[in-house]
Order: structure tokens, then sequence, then C-alpha cells
């Protein structure tokens, strides 16, 4: 039984109201030496089996997935077939995996499959609200008095997934979006496989998409992206093994492509992935989730895959808290440095400028993520 829109599954862990307890200080904004204001949130890195290698704050703290799910679900396309039905490219499973900027490369592509498919993206139910989220292709469809279409929806992507799921098993496509259609069904049960947690039993809410939402522990997050990074880390005996072929192919396109996954400019997925080719896989949700699967052997030979996320409690700061917390987490647990550092400087440390563009103060992350098993010694 599908939970209805106004409420949300719930499962033993939140029956009782959950206690907050104050997160550690990450960033703080700094003016001339003063500090302004202060950006708290919570850390966790963890490998495909769920052990713990650093924590900062409360791993166990529930948060919502928002976007972070998409590459999780996606999985509900492939593993019915659609890669092999649609033809689909590395591009297309990318964009759908993705929270892309809306500009034209992520328009053309989602109009290609849906020529090629046969899907008319008037079908779209994403809506258009705060597309297209790059800047300039925004300043430019105002000028030109043109009006985005839901293809430049962020989640456009994710809800072409769902259409060629209901294509695919020939549902009608207008109401994908409902929880009671058998796709949006399907997107459901491959999030709750992938994890291994009942469908029953999870923790849902509703998406600014209008799609379903989830919420898990920060250290689930962090175990999944692990397994997104290293889809051959579990054990064959793990429920979610028979998905890793599966989610290989989400990692590989957004690997391949991190221009699709989220934007040309300014945008940190993208620009962590790009810093470090073919080490890292980043998503985030909105609220200033991120999440980024460390690929195994990165940091040493026969290096474990590990998942990093990263919660901030304020939503972010206008995006500055959680750059520069996320950069420099990547930075301790020994993924960035050098020249990756320096091209990731405008998110590590976030500059406020004056109206001459001069700098006049910073988010500076101010934090010491250490490992595990220091704490518990």
């Amino acid at each position: 039984m599908m939970a209805t829109r106004t409420s949300t599954r719930t499962s033993a862990r939140s029956s009782a109201p959950a206690k907050w307890a104050v997160p550690p200080v990450l960033v703080k904004q700094v003016r001339n030496g003063i500090v302004e204001s202060v950006h708290r949130g919570d850390v966790v890195e963890a490998d495909a089996t769920g052990r713990l290698l650093h924590v900062l704050g409360d791993p166990e703290r529930l948060v919502s997935l928002r976007s972070a799910v998409k590459p999780f679900g996606l999985l509900s396309l492939l593993r019915a077939g659609g890669a092999k039905e649609f033809d689909l490219t590395g591009e297309e499973l990318a964009i759908m995996a993705s929270s892309h900027s809306g500009e034209d490369v992520h328009v053309r592509t989602l109009m290609a499959l849906y020529r090629r498919v046969g899907i008319p993206h008037a079908a779209l139910a994403c809506g258009t609200d705060g597309s297209p989220l790059d800047a300039l292709t925004a300043a430019r469809l105002a000028r030109d008095g043109e009006r985005p279409s839901a293809l430049r929806q962020m989640c456009s992507g994710q809800h072409s997934s769902f259409l060629l799921l209901a294509k695919l098993g020939g549902w009608e496509l207008e109401s994908y979006w409902q929880e009671e259609h058998p796709a949006h069904q399907a997107y459901v049960e491959a999030v709750a496989d992938a994890f291994a947690v009942p469908v029953a039993r999870l923790v849902t809410s509703i998406d600014a998409c209008g799609v379903f939402a989830f919420a898990f522990p920060l250290r689930e997050i962090a175990r999944a992206y692990a397994w997104l990074a290293d889809p051959e880390a579990v054990p064959s005996t793990d429920a979610r093994a028979p998905l890793g072929r599966h989610l290989r192919t989400v990692r590989d396109a957004m690997v391949r492509y991190p221009e699709l996954v989220a934007g040309t400019r300014e945008r940190l997925d993208t620009s962590l992935m790009k810093a470090v080719p073919g080490c890292l896989v980043a998503k985030g949700g909105a609220e200033a989730l991120q999440a980024v699967g460390i690929l195994p052997g990165v940091r040493a030979a026969r290096s474990p895959a590990t998942g990093v996320a990263l919660k901030m409690e304020d939503g972010g700061g206008y995006e500055r808290g959680g750059w520069a917390a996320s950069v420099e987490a990547l930075a301790q647990v020994g993924v960035l440095e050098g020249q990756a550092l320096r091209m990731l400087a405008r998110y590590h440390r976030p500059p406020s400028l004056d109206p001459r563009g001069s700098v006049v103060g910073e988010a500076i992350a101010s934090f010491e993520l250490a490992p595990v098993g220091e704490l518990i010694g």
C-alpha cells in the first residue's frame, strides 16, 4: 500500500520524536577577521559495508536524500531492461541521474531521447519552478522573451526515467508522478532495495518536483555512495549485490559525463568530478546535503571505495557553507590536494565581493574530521 501524499512512511526508529543534538560548527563566515555567522553540520565517511571511517557530529542523523537519491532510483529503469530496450546512451543515463542546470546541452540531450523513444515532452510533470538554474541561460531566455519549458527544470531527467518506465510497462504516461502509478512504485522499490530497507519501512516525503523523497541516517547515505563508487564492494550474500551491474552503469555514466549531472558553470558536483577525473562520483541534494563516492584505488593502490555524506544544519547559507565544508572534508580524507584544490578554490573558500569585485569576506571551513578509531580510543 503506497502512502498518501500528505503522509510519510515511518519506521520503528522514527516513531518517537528524535532529540536534536546541536551539530558542530563546520564553516565560519569571516569579514576582516570578524566571524559574522557560522554554519553547523554533520559529516560521515563509511565503506560499502557500513563501517565508519571518519565522523564529525551525529552519523545517525536522519536526513532527506532529496535529489541525491537519483542514481539509485534510476536502477528501477535499468533492472526492468530499459537500457537495452531504448538503447540508452551514457549521456542519457547521466542526465536521468542529474539535477541539471537547464542549459542547452541538457535540453538537447533530453529532446533527442524523447524523439527517439516517442514520448511527448509535454508529459513531463516536474513543473518549471526555478528553471533554468544556470544564470546565463536564464538571462538569455528573459532577453529573448522565451519561457522555460519543463525540460529545463532540474528534475526533468529524473522524471524522464519515470516516463520511460511507463512506456516500457505499457502504462499510461500522464499520471506517472502519482504514488500509486506502477512506474512510481517501481522507483520506490528500487530505492528500498538499494538501501536494503523494506518498502513499508521507508521514511518518505514529497519532493519539490512532486515525486517521493526518501530519508535515511547520514551513515547509510555514506554507505550507499561507497557502493555506488564500487558496485562490487558488497559480498554476494548482500541483498544489494544483484543490483551491482546496473549501478556500475549509472556510476560510469555520471563519471564520464559530469556536465550532464549538474552543469557547466558553478555546480559543485560537476566541478568535483572534473577536478579529479575518474576518482569521484558526486551528487548533492536540496538543503545542503552532499554525497560523494570515492572510487577504489584513488588514495592508494587497492584502497577500498568509501562514501562521504555531509549535511549542513541551515541548508548551506546560500551554498557557501555546503561548498566549503564538502571540499574541506574531501581534502581531509585524502582525496583532494594540490592542483585539484586550486581548481576548487572558489568552492573551498567562497568569497564575498564588494561592488568593484574585491574580496571582502570568505566562508572558511573550520573543523577536524577525526578517524573513528581515534575517537573510540
